[in-house]
């Protein structure tokens, strides 16, 4: 296996430079003397700004690009066997590690490093751990799925001991890691176009609280079903956390604003505190129950913890509010699993509005039929709902689901659910029907998005 070291910067070639996690992967090695080149298809913000650090980008993956002097080559799991960059690496022998092992090679080279994982919120409580250490002036490295606003973009390059990233479940990326200190979120069924079933899954997060030295901690929600299979006999203590006083960490007395916020009791071995966060939803209570966990264990001053997490106002694309038109406000959410439709909806459902409408994109062929009885439920929470086309990502569709075959779902439970092939068609319906006081969300890990700016005008 190839070991990255800090202290013998090499020439790494980025292979798809111009992805969001490849891009802040190789702004960071830039920032620690590497040379740095890569390919994309097209060019982007990303790849203007890399090649403004000083990183070679090339627009066009080629074999040409591939040159004798590069040390590594790293690669998606986007890039097939018949591109020519990795035929070209191939035919000249050079080490080649994918972006998940890379990632955990700079784990390495830090004193500290973080990982939260979890089927949900990973995004968010990444973003509220990252919040905290920037509130603490402790010069943080950060590696997060979201866009957050108070670094600018998904990297921060930092200088101290911490580094703090997402950890992915998908195709076992995360057992690639190095962590010292654990979260783990929740385990519920997803990407099933990779694991066999529930088991396969927490199978996979057993293997992860394994990776933890025997001077680390695991975090993990104390509510998650069969607990002991993640826990038992790991070699590092563990710390729970839930909503029930069985757990190191629990809330109470959980009560919400005129904009969802909630405020609760927080009671743990450090003592109790009153905690007031700046985004919607009981799972937000959750995640920023982690968050205190963990700064716990790094020692961090409690109320400096609970100031960031109050000042906290979310991540681009959760529950993130795009705006106002016509009475009627736009709110832009990444949920795109049953489990994230409900926290999200019963979120909204506490939020000032008149009738509460989404825009639903199904997320993956695969997704979508595994979870068809389930997503009609979590909708149903909505007064009103619209789909648009499946977003295929990385499938063709060969098991013949469409949003169809949901809105019929939707339809025999009684709910007003339409289908509409393109997002003009969408875009019109919603300007003829919405009206004042009306709360409006798109929602998928897509390109919904676009349906609210476009109405917005942004």
């Amino acid at each position: 296996m190839y070991q990255l070291d800090f202290n013998k910067p090499c020439h790494v070639y980025f292979c798809g430079i111009g992805g969001i996690s490849m891009s802040g992967l190789a702004e960071i090695l830039l920032s620690r003397g590497f040379k740095v080149s890569g390919s994309d298809m097209k060019e982007s913000e990303l790849t203007k700004h890399l090649a403004a650090q000083g990183a070679e980008v090339f627009i066009g993956q080629r074999s040409s690009n591939i040159t004798d002097d590069i040390d590594l080559f790293v690669y998606t799991a986007a890039i097939g066997k018949d591109n020519p960059e990795w035929i070209a690496m191939t035919e000249m022998n050079i080490p080649y590690i994918s972006r998940a092992t890379l990632l955990g090679e700079i784990m390495r080279n830090f004193e500290l490093p973080i990982a939260i994982s979890g089927t949900h919120g990973k995004t968010t409580t990444t973003s509220m751990i990252s919040e905290i250490l920037l509130g603490a002036d402790a010069d943080p490295t950060l590696s997060i799925g979201g866009m957050l606003k108070s670094v600018g973009g998904n990297i921060r390059i930092g200088h101290s001991k911490y580094f703090v990233t997402e950890a992915c479940e998908y195709t076992n990326s995360f057992l690639s890691f190095f962590p010292k200190i654990s979260i783990i979120l929740n385990i519920e069924e997803d990407h099933m176009d990779f694991f066999k079933d529930i088991d396969d899954i927490r199978n996979s997060f057993r293997k992860f609280a394994e990776l933890l030295p025997s001077d680390g901690t695991l975090i993990i929600n104390g509510d998650i079903d069969r607990l002991g299979t993640i826990t038992a006999n790991i070699k590092c203590p563990y710390i729970t956390y839930g909503f029930s006083d069985d757990k190191d960490y629990y809330a109470t007395d959980i009560t919400y604003d005129e904009l969802a916020h909630p405020s609760y009791v927080l009671h743990s071995p450090k003592g109790d505190s009153n905690v007031s966060l700046g985004v919607p939803g009981i799972h937000n209570v959750a995640n920023s129950m982690a968050a205190v966990a963990w700064a716990d264990v790094c020692g961090l001053d409690r109320a400096q913890v609970l100031a960031s997490l109050e000042s906290f106002k979310g991540t681009d694309r959760r529950f993130e509010k795009k705006g106002e038109i016509g009475g009627i406000t736009i709110i832009d959410d990444y949920a795109h699993h049953p489990t994230e439709i409900k926290a999200t909806l019963n979120a909204a459902l506490r939020y000032p509005h008149k009738t509460l409408w989404v825009v639903f994109q199904p997320h993956t062929y695969t997704r979508t039929k595994a979870f068809l009885d389930d997503f009609a439920d979590a909708l149903s929470l909505a007064d009103k709902i619209v789909l648009s086309d499946i977003y295929a990502a990385r499938e063709k569709n060969t098991i013949g689901i469409t949003s169809r075959d949901l809105m019929q779902k939707l339809i025999d439970a009684g709910k007003e659910c339409y289908y509409f092939p393109t997002f003009d068609e969408i875009e019109n319906f919603l300007l003829q029907n919405c009206s004042q006081s009306d709360l409006l969300i798109t929602m998928g890990a897509g390109d919904i998005v676009k349906v609210g700016e476009h109405i917005l005008g942004i």
